[in-house]
């Protein structure tokens, strides 16, 4: 029988790095906003040991389901330190960009990432976007692509933004995707096609 909330709450705290991981995926399944304090605390705790980087990202992910605007400055917060792990970030952005989205300003939000310039955090953040099928308006579309178009085609930062601007209109989306269908990457080129026909297509995050 799959845990409810209570009974994956109570696995947050448990000795082992995968019962702790796989109660984080419980709860971001289950979207339940009464976790939210008890993954915020679990997250404060589980970054201290940088052996446990997907537990971190699990638990991320999961604040951003099942957290609050309230938890926004200590994502910002850790998403920043030198120290944050790679796969944090990626969880980080993903969360503040869904967290802000709870009081409409899921732009602001991406904006915020831009200006970091981390490429990572950018890239989580769009993830959101991507999955919540999130509308930009034209100036910030425009900001996205040029951080995007500014790194090689080869590189992972293209997938998300080119999933997003399904629901993306204008002259500068539209060649956008035209030249991603021809890009070194078989996702990419795949996202752009669906895309393009207006398709959001069935990719998920981890």
């Amino acid at each position: 029988m799959a845990l409810d909330a209570a009974g994956a709450m109570s696995l947050l705290q448990d000795r082992s790095s995968a019962k702790r991981r796989s109660a984080a995926k419980r709860l971001r399944e289950l979207g339940d906003p009464s976790a939210g304090p008890a993954l915020l605390a679990a997250l404060k705790n589980e970054v201290k040991d940088a052996r446990t980087w997907e537990t971190q990202y699990r638990m991320t992910m999961a604040l951003g389901s099942c957290g609050s605007s309230s938890d926004l400055p200590y994502l910002r917060d850790l998403v920043l330190r030198r120290e944050t792990l790679h796969a944090v970030r990626t969880a980080g952005g993903d969360a503040i960009v869904r967290l802000s989205h709870l009081q409409l300003s899921h732009t602001e939000a991406i904006r915020w990432c831009l200006s970091t310039g981390d490429e990572v955090l950018v890239d989580g953040g769009l993830q959101a976007v991507a999955m919540l099928r999130l509308a930009l308006d034209q100036d910030t579309v425009t900001d996205v692509l040029d951080f995007v178009e500014a790194r090689s085609p080869h590189e992972g930062i293209y997938f998300w933004p080119t999933v997003a601007a399904a629901g993306w209109t204008g002259r500068r989306v539209h060649d956008f995707l035209t030249s991603c269908l021809s890009s070194p990457r078989t996702d990419v080129a795949e996202a752009a096609t669906n895309s393009l026909a207006g398709s959001y297509g069935t990719c998920r995050p981890l």
